[in-house]
């Protein structure tokens, strides 16, 4: 330990004593001295190196591996693989080293936990599908690698903003999904809380500070709510514990957004959770029926609110009764009802089985699920960002449960289809599927599964996978099969794609440049030009408003271009002359107005204007797609290709108008219409295109799409239209196709 001061080393020694402490009692002899020796190979691997924060790496392993011991519940294998899952790729040390010293097992899931070496934009998106190729044969890898990626949020503050941001996207586009889909509750919530710390860190504060003072008077009503039912439960005999868990500042945020409301019109800020301790003889699921017959006897339900997990469990294995209840106050209150055995593993997920595997039969369902991604992986030789788009649409969903006509249960996601269902079934019934019956209807292909249908698919021998399935699919396993089975014609379809945009560009009559061509590319969220061939070319793009695309500036630029293409003049000039210079990755990316040069395009997914916190996307080195930070196709760059993606801030734009579009709904009366354009032309900075109001039943509400200036001119406009009596929400639209 030469190259640590004492100060130092004495540091890590009381690190790892604090891990000893937690293990011993839980582990033999035989295991703390695997651990103990894993622990001194590690420290002397990584002797002298630190992280950015300043402190001995060796930190970091020590608390990846109590995460794994202690939130996570694992082995010694575990926590032997975690203190040396950074050996490999961060010294000089090879796996065979570690197989020799380790073992087999624990060599394997270090393999899994190592980056792979090679391009190093594609490198985190291939790291995650090799991951998931180990995560087939051992779930650990995947375990340890959330617990890693946990420790890394805890101390992202001595991050630049970019990287915290990029980080952040990474984790919220990925690692929550997994922990969601692996029942790691409380580790999906810690993430989801710092990633929208580091993400939106304004956002944070102002519901961490909204939350703060309203704790008086939320503790009091929790008491209120609780005394009776206490009392109740008492009188019962059950023995359990009455708490109250507070809804997480990022799950307040991500409603406000979704529903378009504002911090006090959130009423499930608090859920009830009542914990039984399970009496031996009888059965958990009566024991949870019979306290949720308490609860409703003292507050009326509401009954479309009543959730039975417990009968039917969710895929990660939460089990639980859900029921909203009429509380104090005209307030409604969410309350859970588990056994302790329960909250254990809605708490902890998959690792939390293991306590119980030799008390209570369950059948494993993440098997399953394993299977699923080992199958995908079998047959998808796409991409590894494609790869992870199609994986991803697994994790997240809620799911429902439909059956077949022998009365077999399926699990699918929530929004799933007819398609999706017969390739659940078998590849061939999907690729022949045409149609379905549905509780004894007939449905189309696209007609989306409710919870509880009986589904029979018909088939055709005549049948053939189209293009257009991959609209209305959701299944990472159906879109898969789908793709493979065009990318047997790959070559065609990219010369196809190729012939289509020459002839789209000849009609609009405008030159097909390589800058265009990225614009394009950019416009389409696209990695390469060979991409935009296929997807074309296969029709899962239809070429739409290029000439408004690659956004012609000026007719003296195109009249320049015909001169030096049919003048005799050097056409690779032209194009040089319409590309930027090279974007240095490292500085922010200055957005100016007017430059002479096109070197960015705003997204038409979020469509910043400016003002917005942005980022920028780096399609090719001298052009960038700029994004809001809030954007939800930024997440999958942020998550699959975060190394293209540059810090970017505003200049003063004085001159240029971007189009924007208000939601407006409020209550009808005389003359509100009149008074919303006036409030807008009154604007000095801010042009009307088009105003649409529709009113039903004394409600009204307004589509506005405006020219405007600033995102600062946009919230003012906002803060005088709600002055407007009547108005009582104003929404920004980010899609203005919708």
């Amino acid at each position: 330990m030469k190259n640590f001061t004492q100060a130092e080393i004495r540091h890590i020694e009381d690190v790892y004593q604090d891990l000893l402490k937690d293990l011993r009692g839980k582990f033999d002899e035989g295991r703390i001295d695997r651990i103990e020796r894993a622990f001194r190979f590690s420290n002397a691997a990584h002797d002298g190196i630190k992280r950015k924060s300043g402190e001995p790496f060796i930190i970091h392993p020590i608390a990846v591996a109590r995460i794994v011991a202690v939130d996570l519940g694992l082995g010694a294998t575990s926590i032997v693989s975690a203190l040396l899952h950074d050996v490999v790729e961060d010294t000089e040390y090879r796996l065979s080293d570690i197989e020799n010293m380790f073992g087999e097992r624990v060599a394997r899931i270090v393999d899994g936990l190592t980056k792979l070496s090679g391009d190093f934009d594609s490198r985190h998106a291939l790291t995650l599908k090799k991951m998931l190729m180990t995560l087939s044969d051992d779930v650990r890898v995947i375990l340890i690698k959330i617990a890693d990626r946990l420790h890394n949020m805890r101390t992202l503050d001595s991050m630049k903003p970019h990287q915290k941001i990029k980080i952040a996207g990474e984790t919220l586009f990925l690692y929550v999904p997994l922990a969601h889909r692996l029942g790691l509750h409380a580790i999906k919530s810690e993430l989801e809380e710092l990633s929208f710390k580091h993400k939106h860190p304004e956002e944070y504060e102002q519901i961490h500070l909204m939350l703060h003072n309203q704790e008086q008077k939320r503790n009091y009503l929790v008491n209120q709510f609780i005394k009776p039912i206490e009392e109740k439960l008492k009188q019962e005999y059950f023995e359990c514990t009455v708490s109250h868990r507070l809804k997480t500042s990022f799950s307040i945020w991500r409603k406000m957004q979704k529903k378009s409301v504002t911090f006090s019109e959130i009423y499930d800020i608090l859920a009830i959770r009542i914990i039984i301790k399970s009496k031996p003889n009888i059965s958990e699921k009566r024991q949870c029926f019979d306290v949720l017959s308490i609860v409703t006897d003292i507050y009326k339900p509401k009954p479309d609110r009543i959730r039975d997990w417990i009968t039917t469990p969710k895929a990660n294995g939460y089990e639980s009764l859900h029921v909203t209840v009429m509380g104090p106050e005209g307030h409604w209150v969410e309350v859970q009802i588990r056994t302790d055995r329960m909250d254990d593993i809605a708490e902890h997920g998959f690792a939390a089985h293991y306590r119980y595997k030799d008390i209570r039969t369950f059948e494993n369902e993440l098997d399953p699920w394993i299977e699923q991604i080992r199958e995908l992986l079998q047959a998808n030789d796409s991409d590894a960002f494609e790869f992870l788009d199609d994986f991803k649409l697994n994790l997240y969903a809620t799911e429902i449960n439909v059956f077949t006509p022998k009365g077999d249960m399926i699990s699918l996601p929530q929004g799933s289809t007819v398609i999706d269902f017969a390739y659940e079934i078998h590849t061939d019934v999907g690729n022949k599927c045409i149609g379905a019956k549905i509780n004894m209807k007939l449905v189309p292909l696209s007609h989306v599964l409710q919870n509880g249908d009986q589904v029979e698919i018909l088939t055709s021998e005549n049948q053939v996978p189209k293009p257009e399935w991959l609209k209305f699919t959701v299944t990472a396993k159906a879109r898969g099969k789908i793709k493979n089975f065009f990318k047997l014609e790959k070559n065609k379809h990219i010369e196809l794609g190729k012939q289509t945009i020459e002839e789209a560009f000849l009609v609009e009559k405008e030159p097909l440049t390589s800058n265009n061509l990225k614009k394009l590319i950019a416009h389409y969220n696209l990695n390469n030009k060979e991409q935009l061939y296929s997807e074309v070319g296969m029709g899962f793009i239809e070429l739409k408003d290029v000439k408004k695309i690659i956004g012609v500036k000026s007719e003296s630029k195109l009249v320049k271009y015909w001169n030096i293409t049919f003048g005799g003049g050097n056409k690779k000039k032209a194009d040089e002359e319409e590309s930027g210079e090279k974007i240095d990755r490292k500085k922010t990316f200055v957005l100016k107005e007017n430059q002479d040069n096109i070197t960015f395009s705003l997204a038409k997914c979020c469509n910043p204007i400016p003002g917005d916190p942005v980022v920028g996307y780096l399609g090719s080195d001298d052009h960038a797609t700029i994004h809001k930070i809030g954007c939800p196709e930024l997440a999958k760059f942020l998550a699959n290709q975060g190394d293209k993606i540059v810090k970017a801030e505003w200049t003063k734009f004085k001159r240029q108008s971007y189009l924007t579009r208000l939601n407006l709904e409020g209550f009808d009366r005389l003359g509100i219409v009149n008074e919303v354009t006036n409030v807008i032309s009154k604007g000095h900075n801010i042009n009307m295109r088009s105003v649409k109001f529709d009113t039903h039943d004394g409600i009204f509400k307004g589509d506005l799409f405006l020219y405007i200036h600033s995102a600062d001119d946009l919230q003012q406009l906002i803060a005088r239209l709600k002055t407007i009596k009547g108005i009582e929400n104003i929404t920004r639209v980010e899609n203005l196709d919708e």
